[in-house]
């Protein structure tokens, strides 16, 4: 066994890793750039080497900074975690050549799973089921739209050594092709540093359904059950889950089988996923990922086993811990994909400082977490902050534990997806298991259900503005409490609030969780009773709710969870304009913190509605600047290269015929 293993990642997966090497007695050791000096994973290493400047490009990409750090830290191994070099052959055959020993499966496999077109090839003669495409080498642009034309409409473009939603694109018309594969390669290149691409049929509306697999150097298979990821935005998974729900037992046996015979095919070792494309009772081989997923956990939950150790044994030559008869799978588990992203702002990621982050802390759920109160969420890397596991004896007690347990977790600081997770999971198509990967994209209003504030909403978060307010600043002296008090009768309180589209300024008199609340002219009496830390029970309008409720520490930004659902209220100050958010609507700024990729328009030029004028690159995604009416470039405040804050000036555009 290993006495030092050297984490070549950062964020939850290093924090994930160390755990497990704490356990076995491994000393981990850490890697860190700039940006993540003081980062939780640096702070729970027994020891962490500084290897570079914030971006990944020059630091956790750098090859030669992650082996001499291993070699300066002693570490006879290197857990690659998943993203950054994990798949990376290049990178495993120097490991492999400096005498260290990689925590992953051979440069020889990853080389052959890490071109989609070869791992296809393979697949084939091993009865592993393929949809059918392109998978050639040439890449001229004729020839890929000559074979577009042959594999027919709609159909996927891939990225050959891609993963992760990067470098794929739906195209649904010749007149797209050329556009797409232009966008599709630029995202691929800048992801893995090779813009060559697969094409495939098109599947509407398929399942995504994945098998753990593992192997060992003493010829060995097994899989470790299958896990559903269909629940997908834009190719990124968002809730997975395990076992796959509606699977007859006899495709569950066929595609565990297939998964097996494919890791066999590739002389696999230590952890595979083998991932497929469901439709009805077909499946079809995907691509196989040479590293651990994301989504492992859910796998460690139904079986309980620890899928990082079992990875460390394999590389340390051990056999399998476990024969495949004796690999048991018990209940169901979830797990949530917490971002910092604005899931009403077309899920744009944010950045900045977590003021708070709270986390359920309870049996049957799990945290696994790169971020701390005090953190800071990069515009360098993945806007991840956490993923919460909940696992219950079936499906449905799985689903609801899940929605409880997104209820009592809370961010402040960067925008997070926690409302959108929350009304997913509550959501019909997923408490039904039907939902395919493009659902959310063709149909997220339908699915997701997200109801407009009404005034017993509006009166309950002003209340409960008010109840905190109270109970952090109330004394003894009535002159001290903020209740309105003055001679004669109490005045009211006024509140500028904003839940979804709605913006009111809202009146209230009372005290300590008993309120009168104004609304247009109508009166609605609120009584606030607290449970316990942040839950409370409302009583409005003769009926009474248990709510949860989560205030940030400038008591601007209220997270109200009630019946599955989080609403979030923003307090305005007083005297605050409603105006639009920006001087004009010519004035196009940048969402987010990111890097200029392209600029296509001249100063002067004539644009029309929807046609893209800038690209940029931001927290590992492209983003893509369209004219929102017909127009003229007035300005252009940026070039390709620029490194920009989010809200700074891009372009202006003022309108013309």
């Amino acid at each position: 066994m290993f006495k030092t293993v050297l984490i070549a990642n950062r964020g939850e997966i290093a924090c994930r890793i160390i755990r497990t090497c704490r356990r076995l007695g491994i000393r981990a050791v850490a890697v860190y750039s700039d940006a993540d000096a003081g980062a939780r994973h640096v702070r729970l290493a027994d020891d962490a080497i500084h290897i570079g400047p914030a971006s990944a490009r020059e630091s956790y990409l750098v090859v030669e900074k992650v082996l001499d750090a291993a070699h300066k830290s002693g570490a006879q191994a290197i857990h690659p975690g998943y993203g950054f070099l994990s798949e990376n052959a290049a990178f495993a055959r120097q490991v492999q050549d400096s005498g260290l020993t990689l925590i992953g499966p051979s440069p020889e496999t990853m080389d052959l799973m890490g071109s989609k077109a070869a791992a296809k090839a393979k697949m084939a003669p091993a009865g592993v089921p393929l949809i059918p495409g392109y998978h050639g080498e040439d890449q001229d642009e004729t020839t890929l739209g000559a074979e577009a034309e042959r594999v027919g409409f709609p159909l996927m473009l891939k990225a050959a050594s891609g993963g992760g939603g990067k470098g794929m694109r739906v195209v649904r018309s010749a007149d797209d092709f050329a556009d797409a594969l232009a966008a599709a390669r630029r995202e691929a290149s800048g992801a893995f540093g090779d813009d060559r691409m697969i094409l495939e049929r098109y599947l509407e509306r398929p399942r995504h359904i994945e098998a753990q697999v593992f192997a060992d150097s003493l010829g060995h298979t097994v899989h470790l059950f299958e896990r559903d990821c269909s629940s997908q935005r834009r190719h990124q998974k968002i809730i997975e889950e395990a076992p796959a729900a509606g699977l007859s037992e006899k495709l569950r046996s066929e595609l565990l089988a297939a998964a097996v015979r494919a890791a066999e095919a590739v002389n696999y070792i230590g952890a595979g996923t083998v991932e497929f494309l469901v439709d009805d009772d077909e499946f079809f081989f995907l691509e196989m990922n040479t590293r651990l997923q994301v989504e492992h956990p859910v796998t460690e939950c139904i079986t309980g086993l620890d899928l990082v150790e079992w990875q460390i044994r394999v590389a340390a030559g051990q056999s399998l811990p476990l024969a495949q008869s004796e690999i048991k799978a018990s209940g169901h588990a979830m797990e949530a994909r917490i971002y910092a992203e604005d899931a009403d702002q077309g899920f744009v990621p944010s950045t900045g400082r977590i003021e708070r982050a709270v986390f359920p802390n309870q049996n049957n759920v799990r945290i696994d977490t790169g971020v701390e109160t005090g953190d800071d969420v990069s515009m360098h890397y993945d806007p991840m902050i956490a993923k919460l596991i909940v696992h219950g004896p079936d499906r449905e007690s799985a689903r609801q534990r899940l929605i409880a347990a997104l209820s009592q977790t809370f961010v402040a600081g960067p925008t997070t997806n926690l409302g959108f997770l929350q009304a997913l999971a509550s959501s019909e198509p997923f408490a039904d298991a039907d939902l395919d990967t493009g659902q959310l994209d063709r149909e997220l209003a339908a699915v997701i259900d997200q109801p407009e504030a009404d005034d017993a909403l509006l009166a309950t978060a002003a209340a409960i503005f008010l109840f905190e307010s109270d109970q952090a600043r109330s004394k003894a002296s009535p002159w001290d409490r903020p209740d309105g008090w003055q001679i004669g009768a109490a005045a009211p309180r006024s509140i500028d609030l904003e839940i979804r589209t709605r913006r009111e300024r809202v009146f209230l008199t009372g005290v300590d969780g008993s309120y009168s609340v104004q609304i247009g002219g109508h009166q609605l009496d609120v009584e606030l009773t607290r449970i316990k830390g942040p839950q409370l029970t409302a009583q409005i309008g003769g009926r009474t709710q248990r709510l949860i409720a989560f205030l940030d520490p400038d008591h601007r930004r209220l997270d109200l969870c009630v019946r599955g659902r989080r609403y979030r209220s923003l307090r305005h100050a007083r005297f605050e304009g409603i105006g639009d958010a920006q001087a004009g609507e010519g004035r196009l700024t940048a969402p987010m913190p990111g890097k200029v990729l392209e600029v296509r328009v001249e100063a002067g030029s004539k644009v029309t509605e929807g046609e893209i004028l800038l690209i940029m690159e931001a927290m590992k995604m492209e983003l893509t600047i369209k004219a929102p009416f017909n127009g003229e470039i007035a300005e252009i405040a940026v070039a390709a290269e620029d490194i920009v804050e989010a809200d700074a000036l891009l372009l202006e555009l003022t309108a013309c015929d």
